[in-house]
């Protein structure tokens, strides 16, 4: 089964994708910088309106655009804002953290995961920011971590979706994480991409008509 995610910037396009039967939302603010943690009131409007309906929705939890190398008073917003993304009703959470090396930060990914609070959670495309030879531990770590989705383009994101490189990430997780396959999917090559990952999450904000 084809499980699509709609990236939506806030409220606006979700009574309509969600009549038009999308099977996730992902939830942000910003998405001219890549996506940023969305209001306390967005999340809270978002959960009540899909209590009672299929689509399950995931927060971003970012508190800026650029990079994603985090300080001690970021990580401090991060884990506020994940705390009133519990309180407000979300159903899932995203984020991710990398050091200035484009590694994983363990130390700020373990105090996110901590404060989720066991909550479902994606570490977002600042996995195509790890070099390509680092990505197979890294998403044996983020296993470790508990972490239940990878969102990925595979490559640049002025380059089609490496489907192929994705592919081989889905073999080696062999169903230990899922892959979202995202960034320039659209509701026409959603199948495609997902046929040619072995990945049945897809993501984007046209990867439904509506």
């Amino acid at each position: 089964m084809l499980i699509r995610e709609f990236c939506a910037e806030n409220f606006t396009d979700i009574p309509r994708v969600t009549a038009a039967g999308v099977e996730r939302i992902e939830l942000c603010d910003n998405l001219a910088q890549g996506g940023t943690t969305p209001s306390y009131g967005v999340i809270k409007e978002t959960a009540d309106y899909l209590s009672e309906r299929k689509t399950t929705f995931a927060t971003m939890i970012r508190p800026r655009g650029g990079d994603f190398v985090y300080h001690s008073i970021e990580v401090r917003i991060m884990e506020t804002d994940i705390l009133k993304a519990l309180e407000a009703g979300t159903n899932e959470l995203v984020f991710g953290a990398l050091t200035p090396e484009n590694e994983l930060d363990i130390d700020v990914l373990e105090t996110l995961m901590i404060a989720s609070q066991g909550l479902p959670v994606t570490f977002h495309m600042a996995f195509d920011a790890i070099p390509y030879e680092q990505q197979k531990t890294a998403l044996d770590t983020l296993v470790e971590l508990g972490f239940d989705k990878i969102l990925m383009h595979g490559d640049s994101l002025d380059k089609p979706v490496n489907t192929e490189h994705i592919a081989e990430l889905v073999k080696h997780a062999s169903g230990r994480i899922q892959i979202l396959a995202g960034g320039g999917v659209s509701a026409e090559t959603a199948q495609a991409v997902a046929d040619l990952t072995g990945s049945q999450y897809v993501h984007g904000t046209r990867i439904i008509s509506y």
